[in-house]
């Protein structure tokens, strides 16, 4: 592993805290994964990996703990604070794509750009560059429902890509996807992590996607084990 670039320490989530509906979904989770690594969060339903992917993109704050990444401790960041960070350091992919229906690929892709201020032609330019990059040059123009399900999730793929993100938060992001449209998208995340040196953290319930990944994470209960 090398230098690490994702650290949580003692991250605790409890949810409906003091109430008879209490849940403890993160019982103290200590985790360090190193720049340029692939790695596969794993373990059955409802022990805590979508809500430790969650904690780590700051989409939620943990109860107690610690959650740094490139040495910048992101804890107790306003949502404004959070909100920049992630713009600059994350990227998120979804199992259902997210993508926006009334877009084209080229329009869906260049969107982040856009909200950081880009010009559209400068932004929609790099989208049809990363289009071509993950293997749909030939789809600019169609919109989501005219792809297949590994042509959107590739759509998806280079709108998180865009911004070059140092960490890329992927939950179940081949859960829909054919045994062999997984192993090309896993293709895919490895050659852009070897071109670009990015970081990929993914949930996954997939044995296939765990052993195409530098490093396993199990967990169980809310606990890595």
């Amino acid at each position: 592993m090398g230098k690490t670039i994702l650290q949580t320490t003692d991250l605790i989530k409890i949810f409906a805290e003091g109430t008879p509906l209490e849940v403890h979904a993160l019982r103290g989770v200590n985790l360090a994964i190193g720049q340029g690594e692939i790695v596969a969060i794993m373990g059955p339903s409802g022990c805590g990996k979508t809500t430790l992917l969650n904690m780590i993109g700051g989409l939620d704050k943990p109860t107690s703990g610690r959650v740094i990444i490139n040495n910048q401790e992101i804890t107790d960041y306003s949502d404004k604070d959070i909100t920049d960070f992630r713009k600059k350091n994350l990227s998120f992919i979804f199992q259902f794509f997210n993508l926006f229906e009334v877009l084209t690929a080229v329009e869906n892709v260049s969107l982040p750009l856009l909200l950081r201020g880009e010009p559209t032609a400068e932004a929609q330019e790099k989208a049809k560059v990363i289009l071509r990059e993950v293997g749909i040059g030939s789809r600019l123009y169609n919109r989501p429902n005219e792809m297949s399900g590994g042509q959107r999730q590739r759509v998806a793929i280079a709108r998180s890509l865009i911004t070059n993100p140092k960490i890329v938060l992927a939950d179940e992001p081949t859960g829909d996807l054919s045994s062999v449209i997984s192993k090309d998208i896993m293709k895919l995340f490895r050659r852009l992590n070897e071109d670009l040196g990015q970081t990929f953290v993914l949930v996954t319930h997939s044995e296939l996607i765990g052993s195409l990944c530098d490093r396993i994470i199990k967990m169980h209960d809310g606990l890595i084990i």
